[in-house]
């Protein structure tokens, strides 16, 4: 959108298919049998572990089959991707959090790591743009670790959500605020929050976009030290092509980024991408998350149903190693995402039927390791002939201590409400799939392996110079400036929030500044 705007040609290349909203989000209880097919034939084993599987058609998560990965044994990772034109904001659960500085400069307060080379001011113009595009809820709060945006008015808080935020204000000084985000969509077509149903569709309003589906990149063409295009293959001819351009944006999500900046490197092919930082790949970040189910007890019942959203649920933002009087033993923070009498079945289901049910599920930083990482397998290929990604990322003491923190407070804010955490199976009738939900991650009274929470960050991380990182502070590669690497990939710290604002945001100013580059030259 940004570069089609300022005049640029544009050329999407997506490896998936265009979909039909119809097709796309599919219909009950087509999209059961599609999943139950799914999982019978083991092509999607692994994804069906997160909750966002059982929401939408199965159709937009990827074949396993056709798009393998490994891990060591002893370090699983749970990797979900979404090929289709649109990507993963078809199935984005809406939560729309700025990063604050106490993110931005982590470094510098905890020595765990480089700090980003820009703050929040750098990115503060576009934040405010995307929350108006995307017609974000929310509240201003005048939290200095959850810097405030422009918003339309909250969802209001449930019954229940507001005796929590009582409880736990007076019992515990914890604040519970209005999640950020945006509201389920009505009607029919793209929602505004998915890309063919925003960005994509203005980028193709200027007549300057062409999107180009079933492409599958395989490495970007690079020739003495610039990006000069990027060398694909027809997914259904299995050709390979090759596109020629003056910029180049990788945009893929994280992992997927890294795969392909990996096979155009100099370790692949003469001539490649040059990483003199000797990061590339590594400090593999995610969020560390752990969920629990609750009840409370005597508690009115919401007039009308409530809406489970970014937008309808709420927050209790970090609170830890702000400064002197919250210092932990770990670095780092965690929020907990909330939501009560949201989720309700019909009152037959309900165990507890006078009780309202609510989840907390807290999201906490995780360090970044340089032994985490992604790097190329020399022995599996994805169906187009390409290696396939080997992540080995694994939970070290920082997040263990920190996932200890977050039990602990859990229980706290339920008891300091007046209930009681209990499995979901206590709580709900669940005929049918109460073998699936014992046996599920999401609900294991630990924290899931990396890569459960869809939030992986980093490998070919931003830094101030291109000793230490593989893209500057423009998310141009040091090794190809002509070549930007937008999404999570670039992030040298992972922080607590939910980070797909700031990834549009850091994509946003990095093509404003490429395209005015271009435009002047």
């Amino acid at each position: 959108m940004v570069l089609a705007e300022a005049g640029l040609q544009v050329l999407v290349l997506e490896a998936g298919p265009a979909l039909e909203p119809r097709r796309a989000f599919g219909t009950e209880p087509l999209n059961s049998a599609r999943r139950l097919a799914n999982l019978i034939s083991g092509k999607q084993r692994l994804q069906r572990h997160h909750p966002g599987f059982w929401k939408h058609n199965p159709e937009l998560f990827v074949d396993e089959w056709q798009n393998p990965y490994s891990t060591p044994a002893d370090a699983p990772f749970l990797w979900s991707r979404g090929r289709q034109v649109g990507g993963k904001s078809l199935t984005w659960g809406g939560i729309t959090l700025r990063l604050s500085d106490y993110e931005f400069k982590a470094g510098e307060h905890d020595g765990s790591g480089l700090s980003w080379p820009i703050a929040h001011a750098d990115l503060a113009p576009y934040y405010e743009r995307l929350e108006r595009l995307l017609a974000v809820h929310g509240q201003a709060d005048g939290l200095a670790q959850l810097p405030d945006g422009v918003y339309e008015p909250p969802l209001p808080f449930t019954p229940a959500e507001g005796h929590l935020q009582q409880a736990i204000a007076a019992e515990l000084e914890l604040p519970l605020i209005h999640s950020r985000g945006f509201a389920l969509p009505s009607g029919g077509g793209w929602p505004r929050h998915s890309s063919p149903g925003s960005t994509l569709a203005r980028a193709r309003a200027t007549g300057r976009t062409q999107v180009r589906a079933g492409a599958v990149a395989s490495h970007v063409l690079i020739e003495q030290g610039q990006a000069r295009g990027v060398a694909w293959i027809d997914a259904v001819t299995g050709e390979l092509q090759r596109s020629r351009a003056q910029l180049v944006v990788l945009c893929a999500s994280t992992i997927e980024s890294v795969r392909l900046l990996l096979h155009s490197s100099e370790a692949c092919r003469s001539g490649g991408l040059l990483d003199r930082s000797g990061t590339l790949g590594h400090y593999l970040m995610d969020h560390i998350s752990s969920s629990r189910f609750f009840a409370l007890p005597g508690v009115a019942s919401p007039v009308q149903p409530a809406e489970l959203s970014g937008a309808g649920s709420c927050f209790i933002p970090n609170t830890l190693n702000l400064d002197a009087a919250s210092r932990q033993a770990f670095s780092g923070g965690y929020g907990l995402w909330c939501a009560v009498q949201r989720f309700d079945p019909p009152r037959l289901l309900k165990r507890r039927p006078a009780e309202a049910v609510g989840f907390l599920i807290g999201h906490g930083e995780v360090l970044p390791v340089a032994s985490n990482q992604v790097r190329l397998s020399s022995s599996q290929c994805d169906a187009w002939g390409l290696p396939a990604a080997h992540i080995s990322c694994r939970w070290g003491a920082n997040e263990h201590a920190m996932v200890e923190h977050m039990h602990a407070r859990m229980q706290q804010v339920v008891a300091a409400a007046g209930g009681s955490i209990a499995p979901l199976h206590e709580l709900f009738v669940l005929p049918l799939v109460e073998p699936l939900v014992k046996g599920s991650l999401a609900l294991s009274p630990g924290a899931p392996p990396p890569g459960y929470y869809i939030h992986e960050l980093g490998g070919a991380r931003m830094a101030a110079d291109p000793e230490h990182g593989v893209v500057d502070p423009w998310n141009r590669c040091w090794g190809a400036p002509n070549l930007l690497v937008t999404d999570g990939a670039c992030w040298p710290r992972a922080g607590w929030q939910s980070p797909t604002l700031t990834e549009m945001a850091i994509t946003w100013r990095a093509c404003e500044a490429a395209a005015a580059a271009i435009v002047s030259s």
